[in-house]
């Protein structure tokens, strides 16, 4: 059975919307695209690079596949991650894209849920949901998130798109390794553990 990793960039205050440029996405106003390099470093980026690592393709929505495909082929090739990227299988969900350009690109037919549910079936590694936020809502809805890969930032943003935004199923989590760089991000891996449990002092 293939996992199905939400890996995120957060800041401190749980914002995931546009970390990697200020035009990445100013959907609703945003204007603070582009914060997430200021306070990252050589650690993360190692981390980031680990991630991918067990997996061989990627599970995006229609937003961030546009990015993407957007910046990816035509990406510097000293990248490391250019070839990566561009050369991984992905999986795109999307109610209005009819094809898609970007090599190794397959969109979901039908309910996004049970396509989720065939891939996790099917023969290959780990699958890497990289941004995404309302598809990763609608996985986490419906109990198809094997791990979290999370950077948490010290900055807070106070507006913008969260990953775990009002609505999220309460969901308790098993941490599977937690680090902090000398940037001060917290490197987080952790796994979903049923229902939380509430108790008093």
């Amino acid at each position: 059975m293939r996992k199905i990793i939400v890996c995120t960039f957060l800041s401190l205050d749980g914002v995931m919307q546009a970390p990697g440029g200020p035009d990445e996405d100013a959907e609703s106003g945003f204007e603070h695209g582009g914060w997430q390099k200021p306070v990252s470093d050589d650690e993360v980026g190692a981390a980031i690079a680990g991630w991918y690592e067990p997996s061989d393709a990627m599970l995006l929505g229609r937003k961030t596949y546009d990015i993407f495909a957007a910046y990816w082929p035509t990406a510097d090739p000293g990248n490391p991650f250019t070839e990566r990227m561009n050369s991984m299988r992905k999986y795109v969900a999307s109610r209005t894209l009819t094809s898609l350009e970007w090599e190794n690109s397959t969109l979901l037919e039908g309910d996004v849920a049970d396509a989720v549910r065939e891939l996790k079936a099917s023969d290959g590694g780990d699958i890497n949901v990289v941004g995404s936020g309302d598809l990763a809502q609608t996985l986490m809805r419906h109990d198809l998130v094997d791990e979290y890969r999370l950077t948490i930032h010290p900055v807070i943003i106070g507006t913008g798109k969260r990953l775990f935004a009002d609505g999220t199923v309460p969901t308790a989590l098993e941490p599977v390794s937690v680090s902090t760089t000398k940037s001060g991000t917290v490197v987080g891996v952790y796994r979903p553990a049923g229902k939380p449990t509430y108790d008093s002092y």
